[in-house]
């Protein structure tokens, strides 16, 4: 009998176990049986620019319907507090990595770090370029460039002047922008007064220029802004001088305020950049290497970003003015036509 009683407690011993072993291999200790969740690590520059704000939202939204959890992080524009936020991002032992770079250059050895710890990581609208990133996912910006130079073009610029205001030197978008936009020009035998860009993005220094630089802008008769932001800090200083309405402005990002001066006629164009496009595929390729799942689709190519081959989805922007506005902007739901039409509710259309 004793014997019977010692089995039967051996045996209940031995399955208690095994079901204990069970949950901890099926999911985090103490979750009782709950797979683990996939976790997101998310850096951004900053939420000074208004799309930033969306993308997160939209990326964390995706990410959470697919069964991750998105830890988001904001650098607020300093590049040593990013690398901070990626380090501690190895610490909690993230499956990926999401960077928007303030500073492409200063991260690659957080990105080495990162995959060594056998942690993914997608470099996220700004490519960062010589790191071994298992994704780099954007718009396609050299025809942001050119989409600017054609919104001139459309409206008289061919033997004219511009001068640029650019973004952030460190950010790997700017150039690619920029050189489009030049190669566009140069063949309409438009010259560049003067190109100057913007630290951080700050806007302010666009206005900053303006007022310090009177007789550059007599001579241009448009301005390329980097994005609508920069944009609107120059119409600004344009209005103070009554300039604005008579200098043709172009930007990105389909800000508000931005499609808000289109409407108005202060400014000639913007490019639309879907970003709920950008932000939803981010997130579905950001599970997928999480599950160890490989980069495929027809729109998926291999770049050279410096030392490595590594694939990227580039998405087609959008060129936004006065004509399609109504379609592509308020069609789409980006901004209400309320909103868009604050200033000039007389021009609403039914």
């Amino acid at each position: 009998m004793k014997k019977q009683i010692g089995c039967l407690a051996l045996a209940a011993l031995l399955l208690f176990t095994a079901a204990g072993c069970g949950k901890v291999e099926s999911g985090r200790e103490g979750d009782a049986g709950e797979e683990k969740k996939i976790q997101i690590g998310m850096s951004f520059d900053s939420f000074v620019i208004e799309r930033w704000q969306r993308d997160r939202d939209v990326f964390v939204s995706v990410a959470k319907e697919l069964g991750a959890e998105v830890n988001v992080q904001n650098a607020n524009g300093v590049a040593e507090e990013q690398k901070k936020q990626i380090d501690y991002f190895i610490q909690k032992g993230m499956d990926v990595i999401v960077i928007i770079a303030i500073d492409p250059a200063s991260l690659r050895e957080s990105v080495d770090r990162a995959k060594d710890a056998g942690i993914k990581v997608v470099s996220y609208d700004r490519l960062i370029d010589d790191a071994d990133v298992d994704l780099y996912i954007s718009f396609d910006n050299e025809m942001v460039g050119e989409m600017m130079a054609r919104a001139l073009l459309e409206e008289g610029i061919a033997g004219g002047n511009v001068l640029m205001i650019g973004g952030s030197p460190t950010d790997n978008n700017v150039p690619l922008v920029e050189g489009a936009f030049k190669r566009v020009m140069a063949k309409h035998k438009v010259s560049i007064v003067d190109s100057i860009h913007a630290d951080n993005w700050r806007a302010e220094e666009a206005a900053a220029y303006i007022y310090a630089n009177p007789l550059k802008i007599a001579q241009a008769d448009a301005i390329m802004c980097g994005n609508d932001d920069l944009a609107t800090q120059a119409v600004r200083a344009l209005a103070e001088t009554r300039q604005a309405g008579n200098m043709l402005v172009v930007g990105q990002d389909a800000d508000l305020a931005a499609c808000q001066r289109i409407v108005e006629g202060t400014q000639v164009m913007t490019v639309y950049k879907p970003v709920e496009r950008l932000a939803t595929r981010a997130a579905e390729e950001a599970v997928a290497l999480a599950k160890g799942e490989e980069i495929t689709g027809e729109d998926v190519m291999l770049i050279d970003s410096g030392a490595y081959r590594i694939p990227y989805i580039g998405l087609e922007p959008i060129s936004v003015n006065r004509g399609n506005i109504d379609e592509v902007i308020i069609g789409s739901g980006f901004h209400l036509k309320e909103d868009v039409y604050l200033n000039v509710p007389g021009q609403m259309p039914e």
